[in-house]
């Protein structure tokens, strides 16, 4: 696949004195959905803002389809969409008018056929003579999307799309984003919902404190990093974990009702035959077991973690 952004070396600090990006480097490949995560201040909006002009970078270049975004700042500017986190749109205008005024501002020529079927696919043809501010926060959200895919960009970026939005609705802007991927739009996305990411995402990347610390291929990034683990709930608690199993580095529920025993699913052997064994000969039984894959969110937590 070949990369539609690339970004060389971009930092930000603002005249304040505030380090909100610190040297990153990334490549997004064109038609992927890529999910940038991170804690509040991470950097997210601001990677964002610098790739659609809004915000100029310290230092580095970042190019679009092969296009210096300085240089050839309208071209690259009528590929991207942006949705924006703010719900800031003319509240008195009609669906209808709103977003074919933002295909307008692109100089696209009018194209009636093209936004009914923008706001078909997004669910919002019912309410196209309907002014935004009678409509509901899900659905003023769909609108913001409309206008980014007014214009009929090959990119759209998506800042925290589901936030106030409920699951139900969120669960449709999945297959939403779904869509425009599989139309050829290349999707990127910030969100605080590990679950979107998991869901949705090909790669996945971690930015915290401005650095981005990790980009990785999610399903990749999950069998790296991610842990499995075997809970064992015994016939009868115990006190302390005996000598024989210390290497096993098992954890001890308090009460010392269960055992946790964490293993690497990718490893030849996981140990847990070997396990059974020394505790059947150490005289500790088990009445159930269970395990427990690793999400995205735990994994997230411990890269966020570790960089601090």
């Amino acid at each position: 696949m070949n990369a539609i952004i690339s970004i060389k070396d971009v930092s930000k600090t603002y005249a304040s004195g505030h380090v909100a990006l610190k040297t990153v480097n990334l490549d997004i490949e064109e038609r992927e959905i890529f999910a940038l995560l991170g804690p509040n201040g991470a950097g997210k909006t601001t990677l964002i803002s610098i790739i659609c002009g809004i915000v100029n970078p310290t230092s580095g270049n970042i190019t679009v389809d092969g296009r210096d975004i300085a240089r050839d700042y309208r071209t690259v500017r009528a590929m991207i969409g942006l949705v924006p986190q703010e719900l800031s749109t003319d509240m008195f205008e009609t669906v209808w008018a709103t977003v074919s005024f933002s295909r307008g501002l692109f100089g696209k020529p009018s194209n009636p056929a093209y936004v009914e079927k923008v706001l078909r696919d997004l669910s919002l043809w019912d309410k196209r003579d309907s002014r935004i501010m009678t409509l509901s926060g899900g659905m003023k959200r769909r609108v913001l999307i409309a206008k980014a895919l007014a214009h009929e960009p090959r990119i759209l970026f998506l800042d925290e799309p589901t936030a106030g939005v409920d699951v139900e609705l969120r669960k449709d802007m999945w297959e939403i984003v779904r869509g425009l991927r599989n139309s050829g739009v290349t999707v990127i996305l910030t969100t605080h919902y590990i679950e979107e990411a998991e869901e949705m995402a090909d790669r996945v990347g971690v930015i915290t404190n401005g650095e981005l610390i990790l980009v990785q291929d999610k399903v990749e990034l999950m069998r790296k990093l991610g842990k499995k683990q075997l809970v064992l709930d015994l016939q009868k608690p115990i006190s302390a974990i005996p000598a024989a199993l210390a290497s096993y580095a098992l954890e001890l529920a308090p009460g010392g009702g269960a055992l946790t025993f964490t293993y690497d699913t990718q490893a030849d052997r996981t140990g847990i035959t070997a396990l059974l064994n020394d505790m059947r000969e150490a005289g500790i039984g088990f009445k159930d077991l269970a395990t427990h894959q690793s999400s995205l969110e735990d994994i997230f937590v411990d890269l966020v973690r570790q960089s601090q």
